[in-house]
């Protein structure tokens, strides 16, 4: 049997990018039961509540929803219970500073296995208020207003 190799992801947070800020991104492993993995395997998980906090010089991911394992037993896990993220300790440290300074969060982008092993991408964020989210919106349409008119120019339509 190969091992497996690359990146393969199993789901991303769109809304995320939308909702917040992104300042850095860091890559976590998560400690995860056998069933959890199976199910995953299937790319089933969403990460729409989520968000990770520190405990006690620990990070935890909450509200990921993993459903159970459409083939498992009683020892199925339970779909919304609170898992550990797997990070260095100057990381936790960096992390703890962090989020303890000025309204930052930790936010899941997205979860992919990477050489058989399930990571998450956890971004440390600001949350946007409604006019940046709308800055962005408009600075989103007026670049594409911009390619179109370079891709009409090369054409010869202008």
């Amino acid at each position: 049997m190969s091992k497996e190799q690359g990146r393969k992801v199993i789901v991303s947070n769109r809304k995320a990018r939308h909702d917040y800020t992104i300042l850095d991104t860091y890559e976590a492993g998560i400690a995860l039961m056998g069933t959890e993995v199976k199910s995953l395997r299937e790319g089933r998980a969403s990460l729409v509540d989520s968000f990770a906090t520190v405990d006690d010089g620990e990070v935890w991911l909450r509200n990921l929803h993993i459903p159970e394992y459409t083939m498992g037993t009683w020892t199925n896990h339970t779909p919304r219970r609170t898992r550990k993220l797997l990070l260095h300790k100057g990381e936790i440290l960096r992390l703890i500073g962090k989020t303890k300074e000025s309204g930052l969060s930790l936010v899941p982008l997205s979860m992919y296995f990477k050489d058989g092993k399930v990571k998450v991408e956890l971004a440390l964020a600001r949350g946007k208020k409604a006019y940046d989210k709308r800055q962005s919106l408009a600075k989103r349409d007026a670049q594409r207003e911009i390619a179109r008119a370079a891709g009409r120019a090369a054409k010869g339509r202008w």
